[in-house]
């Protein structure tokens, strides 16, 4: 079992995340007594007898007076089973974009619903998000059950609708935990609560400690997007040549023979040297510099593989794309495509299928993605890309999409990725187009 969770939250708005999140991070002492002092006064400014906990993440002026999460806050906690990092990312529709961010690296995701209003349209948007990154595990915290008297009913109706959901998006059974909290009061988030005698299952501290995760895809094969070339010519290095940059996934080792893509060339690594030495092998997330045996031609942007088990470089590929600009995307685009340091133009051609994360149906060949919806599209690069299957390596299967105007980014991007409803089914139609059935 890792030793770190990398975790993201999600939800509609007053939901009560980023009073969770504070929660969470009260209740396992993690918060520095000047912090907590200063949420102490600040609550007492509002007139609350006890502290806004949602103080602790909403650190942003803009945050604190409209009263959301507008941001993705990054906080850091740890207890003697397992350290933490946690996305708290925003509720409004209006910045799924954040969502997108916040969750692209998670391991686990914790969606939040009240218990008074149940599974909402972004509660389903969102799951449908995770989904298409990736996100292994979920977690649904049915927040406010103190605002139902603790009533058991209602959090079997609210579980068993958000896990028939999952479900039918792709989550494997046992893979989604429901659990009834409070996040103001404090019921089964780190203490388990008398309130609720009829739930048997583990607080949510407990789960976040014991869930088992996906490593570090160490044992994948080797990947290595180079971020800067670095050279020198000092008393102890004449004429040094490395290449710097995080493992992406997989691991490299002192001798290995590797391919540099987009262009093919081959050679072996010599030496891989970090601030604190030489390293004998280096894992993914590790940042190093890769000193090789000849003399090629790489600069930033280019992708170092293992030769056994490269990816072929491609000038069109099919992907799924997360859409996440106000302006419509629409057949024959032209824009910008980033694929780890490498940004090249591109033109989107056929839109092939739009999904509705809220009916779990697509409909074929639309013509337009609006803000916030996902489609399946294929894409046409100026210069051909080293892309994996998303599917197969998260790290190298994804991509921004960029507007070459003005730089916004307008869609994340998943190489051959897709949910299992994204599958169309010709025997149906809506609105004239062929619709599809969710997939198991």
């Amino acid at each position: 079992m890792t030793d770190l969770l990398r975790l993201a939250t999600a939800g509609s708005v007053d939901d009560g995340k980023s009073t969770l999140v504070g929660r969470l991070l009260y209740d396992t002492k993690s918060v520095l007594a000047d912090t907590l002092d200063a949420v102490h006064r600040a609550s007492v400014d509002k007139g609350l007898s006890t502290p806004d906990l949602s103080l602790l993440v909403d650190g942003l002026r803009s945050e604190r007076e409209q009263g959301i999460t507008i941001d993705v806050a990054y906080r850091y906690f740890a207890t003697p089973k397992r350290s933490f990092v946690l996305a708290d990312t925003p509720g409004h529709v209006q910045y799924t974009r954040n969502t997108v961010t916040g969750a692209s690296t998670a391991q686990l995701a914790v969606l939040l619903v009240d218990a008074r209003k149940g599974v909402l349209e972004q509660t389903r948007r969102h799951a449908a998000v995770l989904a298409l990154l990736g996100v292994p595990r979920l977690v649904l915290a049915v927040n406010k059950v103190d605002l139902v008297g603790y009533d058991e009913e209602t959090f079997e109706v609210i579980a068993k609708e958000f896990t028939d959901h999952a479900t039918a998006l792709g989550y494997p059974i046992g893979s989604v935990l429901s659990i009834p909290v409070s996040a103001l009061v404090g019921d089964n988030v780190v203490e388990r609560s008398a309130h609720t005698p009829w739930y048997g299952g583990p607080t949510l501290l407990e789960h976040l400690e014991t869930v088992p995760v996906e490593p570090d895809p160490h044992h994948t094969p080797f990947r290595f997007p180079v971020q800067y070339v670095i050279r020198t010519n000092t008393a102890e290095h004449t004429d040094y040549r490395g290449y710097a940059g995080q493992v992406a996934a997989g691991t490299v080792r002192t001798g290995e023979e590797i391919v540099v893509l987009p262009a093919g060339l081959r050679t072996t690594v010599t030496r891989i040297d970090t601030p604190d030495g030489e390293l004998a092998e280096a894992e993914a997330g590790r940042s190093v510099t890769l000193v090789l045996a000849d003399e090629i031609d790489i600069s930033r942007g280019d992708l170092i593989a293992g030769v056994a088990d490269a990816p072929v470089a491609v000038d069109e590929f099919e992907a799924t794309v997360a859409w996440l600009s106000d302006k419509p995307l629409r057949p024959g685009a032209r824009v910008l495509v980033k694929h780890g340091a490498r940004t090249v133009p591109a033109i989107v051609g056929e839109l092939s299928a739009r999904f509705d994360e809220q009916k779990l149906a697509s409909v074929a060949n639309p013509d337009t993605l609006a803000l916030n919806e996902i489609g399946r599209v294929q894409v046409r690069t100026a210069e051909p890309l080293p892309v994996d299957d998303y599917a197969a390596n998260r790290r190298t299967g994804a991509f921004l999409v960029i507007d070459a105007a003005d730089g916004s980014t307008l869609a994340a991007g998943l190489v051959g990725a897709g949910l299992p409803a994204l599958e169309t089914d010709p025997s149906c139609t809506s609105g004239g187009k062929a619709a599809a059935t969710p997939g198991p």
